[in-house]
């Protein structure tokens, strides 16, 4: 795996009592409920849950993109409040724009006014960091779901984030793809130190590449949101074996934790 420049040094993250409230009145829904979380320099946390748990709204708060209703989210110490924080999202879909190239795509992470020379030597080195380097002018139609996907996430490298925000960024990838891009993942957060938060629905994928999973839950009461319900240590060194009998045992752990036994019985 080729190095990139454009990994910054990694940040720490951190929240603080977060909760997230929408609506009003008979409309009110609490989806998360003071949050208390710390992710250090350097760490692969995995957010697991049912769907409307609030994974990708937590997500979405640390990536600036939504503010809590309560609480504080720090990047670094610094608080994120409508000021840019130091992360990149990458989404479910690949939201290339169609009529650019890949090149052009990517370019778009880059702060207005980047002097020509350096935007095409970060772009460059964001594809190559990738495996993309001599797609860079293709455009998205003409390459394949897994390498729109690998754009998207050249076009989060090349703004040098503190922190790598991945919202089920494979979801929509077939079962093959879906691997490579974990591998690829893996080994740019290895070769990087990356701090990489991702929301995942896939008990495996969590266990491939995070340190830490961490579950989040409604309580025995709905209307307080939902919270940490579970926090998983995965001791295991990266990369790491898909077989090892060790992951297969807090793959059942997790499965149990969150109301799915791992076999089931007539």
């Amino acid at each position: 795996m080729q190095t990139t420049s454009a990994w910054a040094p990694p940040a720490s993250v951190t929240l603080r009592g977060v909760s997230r409230v929408f609506g009003t009145g008979a409309d009110r829904r609490v989806v998360l409920g003071d949050v208390d979380l710390v992710i250090g320099p350097g760490e692969v946390v995995a957010l697991l849950g049912a769907s409307g748990s609030g994974k990708s709204t937590l997500l979405r708060l640390v990536a600036g993109l939504d503010r809590p209703t309560s609480g504080q989210i720090l990047v670094d110490d610094v608080p994120v409040d409508g000021v840019e924080p130091r992360a990149a999202v990458v989404f479910q879909e690949h939201r290339l724009l169609p009529w650019r190239t890949l090149a052009e795509n990517v370019a778009f992470g880059l702060p207005d006014g980047t002097p020509r020379a350096e935007r095409q030597e970060q772009v460059t080195a964001a594809l190559s960091a990738v495996g993309l380097a001599d797609f860079a002018g293709f455009r998205p139609r003409a390459v394949s779901g897994g390498m729109a996907q690998r754009a998207a996430l050249a076009r989060a490298l090349v703004r040098r984030p503190g922190v790598l925000l991945l919202d089920e960024p494979f979801a929509a990838l077939d079962a093959l793809t879906r691997l490579r891009m974990q591998d690829l993942v893996d080994d740019l957060q290895r070769t990087s130190g990356a701090t990489i938060l991702l929301v995942t629905h896939d008990v495996d994928e969590a266990l491939q590449l995070a340190d830490r999973v961490v579950v989040l839950a409604t309580g025995e009461d709905p209307a307080a949101g939902a919270g940490i319900a579970h926090v998983v240590e995965v001791p295991q060194t990266r990369p790491r074996d898909r077989a090892d009998p060790h992951l297969a045992a807090l793959r059942a752990q997790l499965l149990e934790r969150l109301g799915v036994p791992s076999h089931h019985s007539s």
